[in-house]
């Protein structure tokens, strides 16, 4: 347990400047691909009305005194104010947005695990069978896919020929429940409000199914893979002489066991988790950070980028610290 605490006061310090530095990344890239006082005006103001803005905003100083200025305000936790959005704080704009993407990618999470999980064990217990081959190749292509084409073929199919889930949005129009957590299906639940729950799940089930499956073929590789390794070990081999069914054998000794390295695979996958969310609420107009960032990046709101970047990069870190230490807990066989 000392060493395990020690880890992790190391990790936490070694996040630290691993924050500093990307953010110094997409500091400095945000100000060299243009001007965000020409994009908030337009490109069609005055020049000296633009420098005047610049001045109250600090942005005609050199870059280094702005990064550090605003590294200063970060350490007193002051993610800055939008620069387009009547100077609200940017840290409101994300918790704003937060709720939306943080039920899209639960909902997408499970839909990757069961569909993995589920997929990769059929394939180990059909080893070199036909629905072996046929898992394994729906795990290289899911994974190559690019997430809007998935996306828009679900829309086509069940949205557009079939008419039987909406294709864009969060909820229906005037259905938006009381707001309690911020996620519409547990809000909708929390306060009794059935056609609210209906409407948000109707909505949630084509972006989720897409980022879902997308993410299902790596769990489908991985489970497979450990599963027949597992499966091969002596005390399968001493579980099948004892006469314990096929189900047990499989399930509670088998996938136990496999399962170790899947879990590390899931705090892995949460990074690329939210770079999905990214692509699928653009491709679904759904009203999460993913679609913040890319409406905040198109208009060169960089204290909004910028703030929605430290907000992910601490997201990461923390759910792989989580899954470092509930690793540690499963396999006492870990030392750190």
């Amino acid at each position: 347990m000392a060493s395990l605490r020690v880890y992790i006061v190391r990790r936490v310090l070694l996040a630290i400047p691993m924050i500093f530095i990307l953010l110094g990344i997409v500091f400095f890239i945000m100000r060299v691909v243009g001007d965000p006082v020409s994009a908030i005006l337009g490109g069609h103001a005055p020049q000296e009305q633009i420098e005047q803005i610049k001045q109250q905003l600090g942005l005609n100083r050199p870059l280094l005194i702005q990064f550090f200025g605003y590294l200063g305000q970060l350490l007193r936790g002051n993610l800055g104010r939008s620069l387009i959005w009547g100077q609200r704080p940017v840290i409101s704009e994300i918790w704003d947005h937060f709720p939306a993407t943080l039920e899209l990618s639960i909902c997408a999470f499970l839909v990757s695990i069961i569909i993995g999980i589920f997929t990769g064990i059929i394939a180990a217990t059909h080893l070199n069978k036909f629905l072996d081959h046929t898992f394994r190749l729906y795990g290289i292509i899911t994974y190559g896919l690019f997430i809007p084409w998935i996306g828009i073929m679900l829309q086509l199919v069940f949205g557009v020929y079939l008419g039987l889930l909406p294709i864009g949005g969060r909820i229906g129009t005037l259905m938006e429940p009381k707001t309690i957590t911020g996620l519409y299906i547990l809000d909708s639940l929390l306060t009794l409000n059935m056609n609210s729950f209906i409407s948000a799940l109707k909505h949630l089930i084509l972006p989720s199914l897409t980022l879902g499956v997308y993410l299902s073929g790596i769990y489908t590789r991985l489970t497979r893979t450990h599963l027949i390794e597992v499966m091969g070990k002596d005390f399968i081999k001493a579980a099948w002489a004892r006469g314990l069914p096929r189900r047990t054998v499989i399930y509670k000794h088998g996938l136990k066991n496999a399962f170790i390295p899947i879990l590390t695979m899931m705090g892995l996958q949460f990074a690329l988790l939210l770079v999905g969310a990214v692509l699928t609420e653009i491709t679904f107009s759904w009203p999460g950070m993913g679609s913040l960032l890319f409406e905040r990046i198109t208009y060169r709101d960089f204290t909004t980028v910028q703030g929605i970047v430290v907000f992910f990069a601490l997201i990461v870190v923390t759910v792989s610290l989580l899954v470092d230490v509930i690793y540690a807990y499963i396999d006492p066989r870990i030392r750190y």
